[in-house]
């Protein structure tokens, strides 16, 4: 080979090379991310096996119901999921707010616990595989420190729990005035200590007190789960998805970044097939994409 052709070579190479690093920029990432939403966001007109078809039809993968203390409705929602061929993913503990674990009353704590320890059974009997709670309330009557040292020992107690069911606990960030760091969040769950008691990330919540993509970054791997909503921070109210001031593109390089994989949980107003269809799951599609 002469110096020509060597460098004819050379510059091909190079070229190849450049295509390649190119095509790597443009090409979008396979993300495997699926879809759920909220049992109570589908029109409670329908009976039970309609509502999860409407949400099969609208491209969810998964559905989360509240908490459920009827043995036979359990049986009710499991049976109509494996028919429709839909996952009960999760279980929203229904009792977080008006009895949260941080109460005064220590009866009102017990309701909260009692709640979590029946949704974490309704998780493995719907083949589900967390609970979301909001762990502690911060109110004129319970001090932040009261929140941290009250719900600290109960969230203890339920883990044993879940690590017996092997169902996971995910805890919310929402507006309750409690946990308003990332680095305040990572403190709490490691004095928590348990790999069964992680941070459910609510990436419109954040817009009132951070960034979605910093906290990201901040959890990590620590986050078993997305709940998906959109907030304008001029207008100060929840949106529609993309509608508002959450930063998409960067939420997503940001979970790139972290390898998550998982579930998008829609948290967002309800609506009929259409509407869940065109403005939500369609639209989740769309930030997956980004």
């Amino acid at each position: 080979m002469n110096r020509r052709e060597f460098v004819k070579l050379g510059v091909a190479a190079a070229a190849a090379l450049g295509m390649t690093a190119q095509a790597k920029e443009t090409t979008p990432m396979k993300r495997n991310i699926k879809k759920s939403l909220k049992l109570s966001m589908i029109p409670k007109s329908q009976s039970v096996e309609e509502r999860l078809k409407i949400a099969a039809a609208a491209g969810f993968d998964g559905v989360e119901p509240d908490t459920t203390p009827d043995p036979e409705k359990v049986k009710e929602l499991r049976a109509a999921a494996d028919k429709v061929g839909i996952r009960l993913d999760a279980i929203i503990c229904s009792k977080h707010w008006s009895s949260p674990l941080s109460d005064p009353d220590p009866k009102k704590a017990d309701e909260c616990m009692e709640a979590m320890r029946v949704s974490l059974r309704n998780a493995k009997d719907m083949g589900g595989d967390l609970v979301l709670l909001v762990p502690a309330v911060v109110k004129p009557d319970v001090s932040y420190q009261d929140a941290w040292t009250r719900s600290i020992p109960r969230i203890k107690e339920l883990a044993k729990d879940a690590e017996s069911l092997g169902i996971m606990i995910g805890l919310e960030n929402v507006w309750n005035r409690f946990l308003l760091s990332p680095i305040e969040f990572l403190r709490y769950l490691d004095e928590i200590g348990s790999p069964m008691v992680q941070a459910w990330f609510d990436v419109g919540n954040i817009l009132l007190y951070g960034y979605p993509q910093d906290w990201i970054r901040t959890l990590g791997k620590r986050i078993a789960r997305i709940d998906v909503k959109d907030y304008d921070t001029k207008k100060k109210e929840f949106v529609p998805l993309k509608e508002g001031s959450v930063p998409w593109p960067e939420v997503m390089r940001a979970l790139d970044e972290i390898h998550y994989e998982g579930y998008f949980a829609a948290e967002v107003k309800g609506g009929d097939l259409a509407y869940l269809t065109e403005t939500v799951s369609r639209r989740m599609d769309e930030i997956i994409a980004l």
